[in-house]
Order: structure tokens, then sequence, then C-alpha cells
């Protein structure tokens, strides 16, 4: 079984794994160590990472993007909609959820953005198991660690529809913190001050902020603070921005007006980005843009730095926040490090290393150090492996109450209560105590709605509490219910149990008199039997069933998905066996034909060719009209027709060949068995010159004697 740990980006997706007594990050089918976050549709099947990036501009209204961003949300979102921008599918309602109408198999289909990230992560599944060559089940993921409960379980929806098991949702941040912290020795002890580390994080889409204290064993988030809209993608959009108008002015097209040319803008513009960080100044060349026109463009990174002031404006706004809620100043902080590939914008480096007037670091991987830290706590989680000791303390991102209905034999009773505050250590359980009679329900909800991504709703979950009743003599019951917010930052009712106050005896504490040094003893020569007193304590006495009704997809629901992604997923393991088959008799017709006149030349006579000539000829014919668009079994059947005809002259060849490799290995061996028995002869002779040599020595010692 694999330890697998996912960073699943907005743009592309990195799969560490814990093995080689490490974390390797592995690659794709291509090569690549990073797959595109895309899912795309076609006629025949469905295109994911890396198929999905190659036909992209091709297939632009069937191509969704920004998938970690759509999930758990709804279309009437402002965050929703902003994702409009940055995506080319069609992005509609489905039940309240946000998803995507494409067209698929010839006909118009919707998904929701829940389905779309179980497809992508089924092609993640089937990555990193054709790179291990084992089955992948167990995972932890990464998430940005605004993500609210709904976004959450969106997530868990999705990998459950996959096929994986999430053994943790971790803040991107967090798992940044703990692939830093772990390998680290030289952290300070329980002792002594700890080693206070700021983690800048600015990705494709967003920016993160977290300050981390460090000792040995353990890391604990001090404050953690975003802009969701600062990234990469805001940069290359001012920058498409600025480009469109000079195309406009100079070459007289509109980009705006041209899907294609518009994404292929973006991604020059991209780019150009990253050249400028490397580089003052930097050319653009897009061939065929729009209308059959060429442009080109001369652009200096004072220009860029220009463009994005309003963005770069906003850097230091979280870095204050997290400053502010860790109750620490800049001088405070031991390192900071960068990470993100958006980082590399030199103006970034400079804003934030002025703001903290130090150095920056730089040790991480920028564009891996989540994957690798996702690794790791898959690893710790991991029953197979062994992992130095390390408690990771997450902090709770927004704060979360409960609210109820009053009691009408309680008057007075309050009706809501924040159980989780910000910055409470996560994961976390609290336990409610509530005095009823009959049964009851309460809903958990954000108590700061202001402070959601978007205009995110607040609820969380409604629990109806049963089994609920009056006692004997119709007192309350006692109830208790545990609230716990767990490793994924989700909020559920894990049990509710009631209780009974039972008076029960216990010893009273004796508080020793000074000068006492040893017990006193009765006069009988025994020891004094403590004082007792009666007391009451509460009694757990049975269970109250808790029913739960929260944003996630329930059981029925998921294995109806789950059942539903398989069979497309097969569907496109068909289409692909299919090409590959098609591709197979393309090359072997084209193959043959050359070996016909070539090695299988003398081994088949002038009416053998000509008989296989026609054939392939007749095949190829057929390949190119009737057979463009067939079954896998029709391609298969039409590959062994050429082979029962091929095949006398093919085994000809494969006879001599084999032939001539026997005499060869004979020949070989013979030489070999010569050039031992040459080694063996020479040997003996040799021998027999010591043996003749020893006999006159011998002699002479006689004489002498």
């Amino acid at each position: 079984m694999s330890v697998v740990g996912i960073d699943l980006g907005s743009q592309s997706t990195k799969v560490g794994v814990a093995r080689n007594k490490g974390i390797d990050i592995i690659t794709n089918e291509v090569s690549n160590r990073s797959t595109p976050s895309l899912v795309g549709f076609g006629p025949k099947s469905r295109y994911v990472g890396e198929s999905a990036k190659t036909q992209e501009i091709s297939n632009l209204k069937n191509t969704v993007s920004q998938l970690k961003r759509l999930a758990g949300r709804s279309l009437k979102d402002p965050d929703v909609q902003i994702e409009q921008d940055f995506t080319t599918a069609t992005l509609v309602d489905i039940n309240g959820q946000v998803g995507a109408e494409v067209t698929y198999l010839g006909k118009k289909e919707q998904f929701t953005a829940t389905q779309l990230i179980g497809m992508y992560l089924s092609k993640i599944k089937q990555t990193a198991a054709a790179e291990l060559r084992l089955p992948v089940s167990d995972i932890v993921m990464s998430v940005p660690p605004w993500f609210t409960d709904g976004q959450r379980r969106s997530l868990i929806d999705a990998s459950d529809i996959a096929g994986l098991k999430i053994l943790r949702l971790i803040n991107d941040t967090t798992a940044i913190a703990l692939g830093y912290g772990i390998p680290k020795l030289d952290l300070p002890t329980a002792e002594e001050k700890p080693r206070r580390v700021c983690f800048v994080d600015i990705g494709y889409s967003d920016y993160t902020c977290c300050i981390v204290e460090f000792r040995k064993g353990e890391l604990n988030v001090k404050a953690t603070t975003w802009d969701r809209h600062l990234g990469g993608r805001n940069f290359d959009k001012a920058l498409v921005e600025y480009l469109a108008k000079e195309f406009k002015e100079k070459y007289k097209i509109d980009i705006r007006t041209n899907p294609k040319a518009w994404t292929r803008t973006i991604a020059a513009a991209e780019k150009l980005k990253k050249v400028l960080s490397a580089n003052t100044s930097a050319p653009l060349s897009i061939e065929c843009l729009m209308n059959d026109v060429d442009v080109r463009a001369f652009v200096e990174r004072e220009q860029l730095e220009e463009l994005v002031k309003p963005l770069l404006d906003r850097l230091t706004v979280p870095l204050e926040q997290a400053l502010a809620e860790a109750k620490l100043k800049p001088e405070d902080i031991d390192s900071i490090e960068m990470v993100g590939g958006t980082t590399r914008v030199p103006a970034i480096k400079e804003i934030v290393g002025n703001f903290f007037g130090k150095p920056l670091s730089f040790t991480l991987n920028q564009d891996e150090a989540v994957a690798r830290g996702c690794a790791f706590s898959c690893a710790i989680l991991s029953p197979i492996f062994r992992v130095r000791d390390f408690s990771v303390h997450d902090i709770v991102s927004y704060p979360i109450e409960f609210t109820w209905e009053q009691s009408p034999d309680i008057p007075d009773e309050a009706t809501s209560l924040t159980v989780f505050n910000k910055g409470n250590v996560m994961p976390s359980t609290k336990i409610l105590t509530f005095y009823r009679k009959q049964p009851f329900d309460l809903e958990a909800r954000y108590a700061k709605p202001e402070a959601l991504p978007g205009k995110t709703s607040p609820w969380i979950g409604r629990f109806s509490v049963k089994g609920v009743k009056a006692d004997a003599s119709d007192d309350f019951m006692i109830c208790k219910l545990k609230a716990r917010l767990n490793l994924h930052g989700i909020l559920n009712i894990e049990s509710g149990y009631y209780v009974e106050d039972v008076e029960v005896e216990e010893p009273i504490p004796e508080e020793k008199k000074e000068g006492d040094t040893m017990d006193t003893d009765a006069a009988n020569g025994e020891p004094e039997k403590p004082k007792m007193r009666k007391v009451k304590k509460q009694m757990r006495k049975g269970d109250l069933p808790v029913s739960v009704g929260t944003s996630g997809l329930d059981q029925a629901t998921k294995e109806l998905l789950a059942e539903k992604e398989n069979s497309m997923f097969m569907e496109d393991k068909l289409v692909a066996d299919t090409e590959d088959k098609k591709n197979e008799l393309e090359s072997y017709i084209y193959e043959l034909r050359d070996k016909i006149v070539g090695v299988y030349s003398e081994f088949s006579s002038e009416e053998e060719k000509d008989k296989i000539r026609a054939k392939l000829d007749l095949t190829e014919d057929w390949l190119y009209d009737e057979g463009e668009d067939t079954s896998k079994a029709v391609y298969t059947s039409k590959m062994e027709e050429i082979r029962f005809i091929a095949g006398p002259i093919i085994q000809r060849y494969l006879d001599k060949t084999e032939n001539e490799r026997l005499n060869r290995r004979k020949t070989e061996e013979e030489a070999l068995a010569r050039k031992r028995a040459d080694i063996e002869a020479k040997k003996r002779e040799e021998e027999a010159k010591n043996q003749d040599a020893e006999m006159k020595d011998s002699a002479e010692d006689v004489e002498m004697d």
C-alpha cells in the first residue's frame, strides 16, 4: 500500500509519495512532475489532466478549470462569478450547487463541482498507481485554510467518488510547515524559546500567510491569514488586459471577442511574466492570434510592476493581520519562508523583505513544498511507516456557534453558544449539556458570516437529538452531546448520551499539619480510616440517537456517483485502448510494407509479396474511410487477417534467425570450449615444468650431501 500526499492546486496538482526513506514527487504519463487541473469532455470520451491541456484551445467550452475553487459553492456566490472569468466552460446551478454544462458523447450534460473533482482525482489515482506499481487508496490532501465546512465536505465526497480515503484534509500552509519542521534536528526544546517562522505562500490563485512556532517534535500554528484573490493568475490577467489594449490599437484586433485568442494570450502572458522575473525586459510573439494576424510586443519589468501595483499594494495586509493575531512584531519572527510560484516575482520579494526588515529564506521547493508536507502527514497517519514523532496543532479559521430553540420549561435559557472560537486548537472536542424533557434540535453555523469567503451560507448542519424524555419524577433529562471539529476541519456531533446525578461516597482529603513527618496510627495499631463524605456525581446512563443533516452527500448518492464515475472511467479506457489498437494497426501496415521489400524479401515469393501488398493497400484504404471510427474488436480482427497472410513469411524469417542464433551460440560455445582446453593444456604444461624443476633441485641436494 502506498502513502500519498496530494497538493490539489487551481492550476496544477503535485503528488508526493513516501519512499526511499524520504519524499518523492512522482511524474505523470508524460514525465511531468505536475498535472494540469483540468477536465475536458469530447464526443467519445473525457480528457483529464495532460490530455485536457493538449486539446484545451480546440475544446474551450467543454474544458473545466478552477475545480478546487468551485467545490462546495453555489452559482449565486460572487466568488463563483469571479471564477467564470478564469474558466471557459459554462457554469450552471445544479440543485443549489455550482457545476458545469458541457457537451459529452454528443449531448448536453451537467456535472457538479464535486463530480468534476472526483473525475480528476480518479485520474490522479491512476497516475500514482501506474508510477508506483501499487494500489493507491489512502491519501492526505491539501486545502486552503479559508475553506469552509461545506467546501471541505465537497472534497471528501469527491474523494469517495474516486475511491480514495482521505486520512486528513490539511491546510496548505500547515502542510508546508510540517515539511519544513519534520526533517530539522536543531529545533529548540520545550524549555527553550520556540523558533517562529512566517510562511508566505503565493500560488496561482491565492495568497496565504501563516505564523508557526516550532519546538522539538511539534509545531503550533499561531495565526493564518489570506487574500483569496491575489495570485499568479491575477498578475497574468492584468498583463493580458494591457496586451489586449495594445493589440487593438496596433493590430486592429479585439481578443476580448475571441475566446481562443484570449486563452492563447493568457498562456503567452504567463510565460512572459516568468521571463520578466529573471530579466528586466522580454519580447512576446504569438503567430496567427486572430484573423491570421501575427502579434508582437515588448514589455519591461517596470511596466508589469506598474500594471500590478494595485495587487502589490495588498501584499502587506495579510502580513499585518497575521502578526496582530499572533500578538507578535516583525522582529519576533526568526525566518520568513517564501513558497509558491508567484513569490519568484522580484517586486513581491522586495515588499515582503522590506516589511520584515530581514533576508527572506527559500530553503523549501517553492512548487512542491505542499505536496511534500501532505506526504509526510500521510506517512505519520499510516501504520506501515515509521516516522519521527511530530505533533501538528492547527487552529480554527472561523468561529462556530450552536443555536437551538428555547425550552418552554426554562424561560431564561440562552439559545446560542459559540463553541469553537477562532484560533482554538484543531482538532478539538467540546461537551454540550442540555436539560430537556422531550427531543430537540440544534443547528451549527458560523458565528461571523461576514468573515466567510464570498457569500457562503453560514449554515453548517442540523442535528436532531432523539430519545429524550422526562424521568420518573417528571424532571429534566441531562443530555450530553459530544461536538468535534476533526482533523479535516469538519464539524460533527459524534455522539449523544444522558446522565443522572448519583450520590456516592468519597474520602475527604486531609491536609497535613506542619511538623507531621509520618502517618499516625490508631490506638489499636491499625491505620486510621479516612473520613468520608457524600457527593453527587453525574453517571452515564444511556445513549441518545442523533440524526445529522449537513451539506455533504448521503451514502446512497455517493455510491451512485461512484458507480457512474467507474462506468465513465471504463468507457474512457475502452476508447483509449481502441485508439491504441487503431494506431497499432496503422503502424503495422507501414512496418510490414517496408519489411516485405527488406528483411522479409528473400523469404517470400513474388506472388506472396503481391498478395500481402494488396491486403495492406485494402486495409489502409478501409482504415482511412470506414475504419476511422469503429470498435477495438474490428481493429484486432483486421490485424489478425494481415498476420494470417504474412505469418508463413515471418515464420521463415524467424526460423532462419533462430537457426542463425543457435549456430552462432554453438560456434561461441565451441570457441569457448577450445579456449578453456588451451588454458587447461597450458596449465598442465606449467605444472609439468615445475615438477621437473623440483626433481632437478632435489637431485642436486643429494649429490652435495
